[in-house]
């Protein structure tokens, strides 16, 4: 619990409260959780707040926006303690209705009064909480509300994900400005006298929803609850303490799928009190090596995605912002987005699942190991699983991340890999409906996916070690995890971890320092994951830059970067064509031949239907971003089956006569090329030897 003690005995809290401002000028005014929609009756208190800094003045800030960030107009990093204020009124129209008040999220723990009377505490920086304030407010009458914030600088032992600590975390290179106090919306909303608290829908059967929900406020012991969606309903009936179940079969079902994202909007009643809950019918599952998406097989082409903004922080500057990333994830030809170590606000979850982009969700982890930082962890789990549960787009639960927060040992720890361990039993009890990665990267030791982080910039390495990844020879690799700090990480680290049996995939990959040579990374290190049949999929690091992480497709501002006329939807396409070289150097794939030369080339397609075709080559100029109109060879390819790699098909090629750019193409559905350069050697003058 936060500390009961006053932030300052000295600070004064009885200032003059900022004028009131109407909606359509609030920043992110939108309705907060679209999932779970109650906005007949809602009152946003995001804008102007009167804001005291620990041992300052008094000054404003603007919700919702850490108090780190351009945008809060405050910008103070290390400041550990905080109070806002403001004045709320609850509209005349509520009289004789609840009152609840919600918080998207704090960082890291609150403590909430009304009229100097504390309402309650939270404590967890990326969950929601709310409060029934109905007894605490009189509509019409205006209410002080506090909320004292305390957000420790030393965040090692408590759930931060990538922010800053001081002491410094092991991944201190990685990590980001902190981003503290209220980041997500806080608002009023009525519900009835007796309302709907909360709602399980699970569509996996594909023919309806299994309900389970909890009736709170006046009478919530015996209540009825009607759930409808589009013409079918079902009457359930709470017990004793107002939790009820049961079954709503669907007339006529529509599945969700990335390619059809059918939502329904199920309207849940019990007296007075509405709630409109969307959810989806789709089944996510594991069968042997592959994952299945209502029964289909499933390829995940993911990018991680941190989800920071340059004056915002971990807070999208608005609702467009987070409908544009999950955009330019699809428009870069991935169908999933790893959401790293945090949990994003409810109305990106939203979008993807309007616009059928899959989510791979992680929590925010401590830095250190200890009990209290484990139990800190997991008791995350809960809330986030009842906010987001409902989302079909949501298909993988991840918890730890590389071992961190477990002293990266979970190798030489028993108690390290225990943690792991019950955290993955944890979740899996509050939903066994997703697939859980206990920690994701390496050492695993109970998990539901085996997934792996390799950076290699050597493209004979990357190759060669993919190869017997996929083969099962080797299940070991080196990670850099410092200029002067490599290490062996391997895939298991129980002997109970079965070797076959289960989907195998990347979630972390890419090289390069220059966009230009990520881009060359990106087309050839996937092109050597399409290879293998047995990867279940890959995650590609990542969607955009970060402060001083420099690795996104495009920058910090959204824009795209120099790709020297590479499209990562070409990379990224359901088929692909595979070729059978190992490049040299970013933009000399080949030194320029001087004779004609053979090539192989495959085809990895991931329809749902065989593929036939005709494989076009054709020089164009160096740099070319387009085939020439006309090819120089025309191969009708026989037919590809789904998910299997094709033998190669030989091309006999003429030289091009100078520095070229070889165009590959599969009528319209696959696009790669080979660039031929003189391949010069590393200027070393003037170095020491």
């Amino acid at each position: 619990m936060l500390d009961s003690r006053p932030l300052d005995s000295t600070v004064d809290l009885r200032i003059p409260h900022p004028e009131g401002t109407t909606p359509l000028s609030l920043p992110k005014p939108e309705y907060p959780r679209p999932d779970f929609d109650r906005s007949e009756h809602w009152l946003p208190l995001n804008g102007t707040w009167e804001f005291v800094p620990d041992g300052g003045a008094p000054t404003t800030i603007i919700v919702p926006f850490a108090w780190e960030t351009a945008a809060s107009t405050v910008q103070r990093t290390w400041l550990e303690r905080a109070a806002y204020r403001r004045t709320v009124v609850v509209p005349d129209e509520w009289r004789g209705r609840r009152v609840l008040l919600h918080f998207g999220a704090v960082h890291h723990a609150a403590r909430v009064l009304l009229d100097g009377v504390e309402i309650g505490t939270h404590r967890g920086g990326y969950t929601p909480f709310s409060f029934d304030v109905t007894e605490r407010v009189d509509p019409g009458v205006p209410a002080d509300l506090v909320v004292e914030v305390h957000a420790p600088a030393d965040k090692r032992s408590i759930p931060h994900g990538k922010q800053r600590s001081i002491p410094r975390d092991d991944y201190d290179g990685c990590a980001f400005t902190p981003s503290s106090g209220i980041w997500q919306s806080v608002w009023l909303e009525s519900p009835g006298r007796s309302y709907v608290a909360a709602v399980s829908l699970r569509g996996e059967s594909l023919t309806g929803f299994d309900v389970i929900g909890r009736v709170a406020g006046d009478r919530p012991g015996g209540a009825m609850v009607e759930v409808r969606a589009e013409t079918s309903s079902a009457l359930l009936h709470a017990d004793a303490h107002g939790a009820f179940s049961g079954r709503l079969e669907v007339d006529q079902p529509r599945l969700w799928s990335p390619a059809n994202p059918h939502l329904y909007a199920v309207e849940v009643t019990t007296g007075d009190d509405r709630v409109v809950v969307t959810a989806g019918l789709r089944r996510i599952e594991a069968r042997g090596e592959e994952l299945r998406l209502n029964g289909e097989r499933l390829y995940l082409r993911g990018v991680l995605d941190q989800g920071y903004w340059p004056e915002t922080g971990i807070t999208a500057p608005d609702d467009r912002a987070l409908l544009r990333d999950l955009e330019l994830t699809r428009e870069l030809g991935y169908n999933l987005s790893r959401k790293h170590i945090k949990f994003e606000e409810p109305r990106w979850l939203h979008h993807a699942d309007r616009l059928g982009v899959l989510v791979w969700a992680e929590p925010p982890g401590p830095s250190r190991w200890s009990p209290e930082s484990a139990a800190a962890f997991e008791a995350q789990l809960p809330e986030i699983v009842e906010r987001d549960g409902n989302h079909p787009s949501l298909v993988i639960w991840g918890l730890y991340n590389e071992e961190w927060g477990l002293d990266w040992d979970i190798p030489g720890s028993p108690e390290r890999a225990a943690a792991a361990v019950h955290a993955y039993d944890t979740l899996q009890a509050l939903d066994s409906t997703r697939p859980v990665v206990e920690n994701s990267g390496w050492a695993h030791v109970r998990t539901d996916l085996v997934d792996w982080h390799y950076y290699d910039p050597d493209p004979q390495a990357w190759a060669n070690n993919l190869r017997d990844l996929a083969s099962g020879v080797r299940d070991r690799f080196e990670v850099a995890l410092g200029s002067d700090f490599v290490v062996d990480k391997g895939l298991y680290a129980s002997d109970q971890m079965s070797r076959t049996g289960i989907p195998i995939l990347n979630s972390e990959y890419g090289a390069g320092f220059t966009p230009l040579e990520r881009a060359w990374h990106l087309r050839w290190q996937t092109q050597e994951l399409r290879r293998h049949d047995r990867f279940a999929g890959y995650v590609y690091t990542e969607l955009t830059d970060v402060e001083h992480e420099m690795a996104g497709l495009v920058d910090a501002d959204r824009r795209t970067k120099d790709r020297g006329g590479l499209a990562p939807q070409a990379v990224n396409a359901d088929t692909v064509l595979v070729v059978d070289l190992v490049p040299v150097a970013a933009g000399a794939d080949i030194p320029v031949p001087t004779a004609p030369f053979d090539l192989g080339v495959r085809i990895s397609h991931h329809g749902p239907d065989p593929l036939r075709g005709t494989l076009r080559a054709a020089w164009g100029p160096a740099g070319s971003p387009h085939p020439p109109v006309h090819a120089e060879l025309d191969i009708s390819v026989p037919e590809v089956t789904p998910f299997r790699v094709s033998q190669p098909i030989r091309l006999l090629m003429r030289p091009p006569g100078g520095p070229a750019r070889l165009h590959l193409w599969l009528d319209d559905r696959a696009h790669t090329f080979v660039d031929a350069a003189v391949v010069e050697p590393l200027n070393r003058r003037g170095a020491r030897y």
